[in-house]
């Protein structure tokens, strides 16, 4: 789930309505070559630094990579007609977050109660989509890719962050949080953000739209896991999500696991 996304957030910019017959021809999967993944990453590189400012590091001109990159897998959308890759998510398992020695949550949150997971905890994120196909079908494949992917190998959880604007200073963030305390996690599974999210000096009375993606991983099941942590190079607030597939509500598996069979 990092990174990165916003109210009007470049993975689901609007809860629109499948796309139909418009680009039509897309498909989900792995992706299977180097080249593959570093089209991925060119387009994480369009989505966050040049459409919405991130700070990134960059080896490769205008390629979002880190160190992270070459122990995961990368989820990709692909329209079938140009070979573009317009959507994608990155995962890491958790043998290979054991090989590289850490998660990327860690760098925002302390995990420890978590621990017991690990090896049964893949961590997703840096997801996007291409502006021109950011509709309901090609977020339905990155779900049905991610949910598929989770089952068919035998994970048990997932965890990542839902990144929310700090345009507004972190208002909108702060509201937001209390405004979901129906959906915090017991308290044995949370974590605790290195850099918090100033809650007590925002205010919690502005109105705010809870972010689609957000928004899909609690109808979903999921549960927020811990305070915001604030991300001053992608400027957001960023709050954990924990899912346990064995929570994942019997519409979500119909929809996602047995579509495109």
């Amino acid at each position: 789930m990092k990174k990165r996304h916003d109210n009007a957030s470049p993975l689901c910019p609007a809860e629109t309505p499948s796309a139909g017959s418009h680009h039509a021809s897309l498909s989900v999967g792995l992706a299977i070559s180097s080249r593959e993944i570093e089209l991925a990453q060119r387009l994480r590189y369009q989505v966050f630094a040049e459409e919405l400012g991130a700070r990134l590091l960059c080896a490769t001109p205008r390629v979002d990579q880190d160190i992270f990159d070459p122990f995961c897998k990368h989820l990709v959308v692909r329209d079938n007609n140009s070979g573009e890759v317009v959507g994608t998510y990155r995962i890491l398992p958790p043998e290979n977050a054991k090989t590289a020695g850490r998660n990327y949550t860690e760098d925002e949150f302390d995990i420890t109660r978590l621990q017991h997971l690990r090896p049964h905890l893949v961590e997703v994120g840096r997801s996007c989509v291409h502006p021109d196909y950011r509709t309901g079908a090609t977020i339905a494949l990155l779900w049905t890719g991610l949910v598929r992917y989770m089952l068919q190998n035998g994970h048990d959880y997932l965890i990542g962050c839902c990144s929310i604007s700090m345009a507004d200073g972190g208002h909108a963030a702060a509201s937001l949080y209390y405004r979901l305390r129906e959906y915090m996690s017991p308290v044995e599974y949370r974590v605790f953000p290195h850099c918090p999210l100033p809650l007590e000096s925002l205010r919690r009375d502005i109105p705010a739209a809870v972010p689609p993606l957000l928004k899909g991983y609690l109808r979903a099941g999921a549960s927020i896991c811990g305070k915001p942590a604030w991300d001053p190079d992608f400027n957001t607030a960023d709050l954990p999500i924990l899912l346990h597939m064995t929570n994942i509500s019997a519409r979500y598996a119909r929809h996602f696991v047995r579509r495109q069979r």
